[in-house]
């Protein structure tokens, strides 16, 4: 009998562990020791709340499910009733192919097929690598079919505060602008960043809630920027990604089933919400064209 994430990948390096699922190209378990640094799901459930998920070909919420192209209006299903959204992409529960794999890597990829809201064919292909450095991910879309295809990528990990809660938990986050957003969670525009929103410096989430995005990424010396979740145990999980990394997304899960704010999610995006719509950071992919972007994870 199949289960609902599909096939499982492990890979397993010193004391890393990590599980890739089929279905989404999901990080359904990623570990250091005995210590989560990705929230863990079961195999035999759906991933909630997108979790560990793959967003393509857009990330976040698309207004109304609807948007324009070239004077053609194209219509997605929305998702996301109570808001009216279409939430993020066509791929987070499609099952991924194996293309390839080792005991330290897997490579999965799905090929997006034209439908009437979406009429473009675009391979996304994912590989997953433990390093001595931690967890690389690397993902590439390519325009397989005709015209040009709008495009955007992001990915959900839940993060894990270890044993502690989330209220114990700080929050460092290399972005220096806020997307202000409507009642719907759709962006009106960005701000510098100020107050609870200001999390250049390590911020603790005690009493805090967000599912809020930045912009304006900061960025070291390697062209890297960092999201870094510091729990009660001392221990830090640190994000990177690289410059195709033009938004952050930030949810603590708070009144989402199944996670209940257990966890911080903390997404690398190409774009943020409604970019189908605004044209913000969209990536126009020509046919033949392609699109890279590489993040990854690691415990300090």
């Amino acid at each position: 009998m199949n289960i609902p994430t599909g096939t499982q990948h492990i890979l397993t390096l010193g004391d890393q562990h990590a599980v890739v699922a089929a279905v989404g190209a999901s990080l359904r378990e990623y570990r250091v020791g005995s210590r989560d640094v990705a929230l863990p799901y079961p195999a035999d459930a759906m991933a909630p709340a997108f979790s560990g998920a793959v967003l393509a070909p857009w990330p976040n919420r698309l207004r109304d499910g609807e948007y324009d192209r070239d004077g053609v209006t194209y219509e997605v299903p929305v998702s996301e009733h109570g808001r009216s959204t279409a939430l993020h992409g066509l791929v987070a529960y499609v099952a991924f192919e194996e293309v390839a794999t080792t005991s330290q890597s897997v490579t999965l990829a799905h090929t997006i097929v034209p439908t009437p809201g979406y009429p473009w064919s675009v391979r996304v292909q994912v590989t997953y690598t433990l390093t001595d450095d931690g967890l690389r991910v690397l993902t590439e879309a390519e325009n397989v079919g005709l015209g040009i295809a709008p495009y955007g990528v992001g990915f959900h990990p839940w993060l894990s505060p270890g044993d502690s809660a989330v209220d114990d938990c700080t929050l460092q986050l290399g972005a220096a602008r806020h997307v202000t957003v409507d009642d719907r969670l759709l962006p009106t525009g960005d701000e510098p960043v100020d107050g609870v929103a200001d999390l250049r410096s390590p911020r603790s989430l005690r009493g805090i809630a967000f599912d809020d995005a930045w912009v304006e990424s900061l960025r070291d010396e390697d062209g890297l920027t960092w999201a870094r979740l510091t729990g009660g145990d001392g221990r830090t999980v640190a994000l990177w990604a690289d410059d195709a990394c033009a938004a952050w997304q930030v949810c603590t899960g708070d009144g989402i089933p199944h996670i209940q704010r257990r966890g911080v999610a903390i997404e690398p995006m190409s774009c943020i919400a409604d970019a189908f719509r605004t044209g913000d950071d969209l990536v126009e992919l020509a046919e033949g064209g392609t699109h890279t972007i590489t993040w990854g994870l690691r415990l300090e």
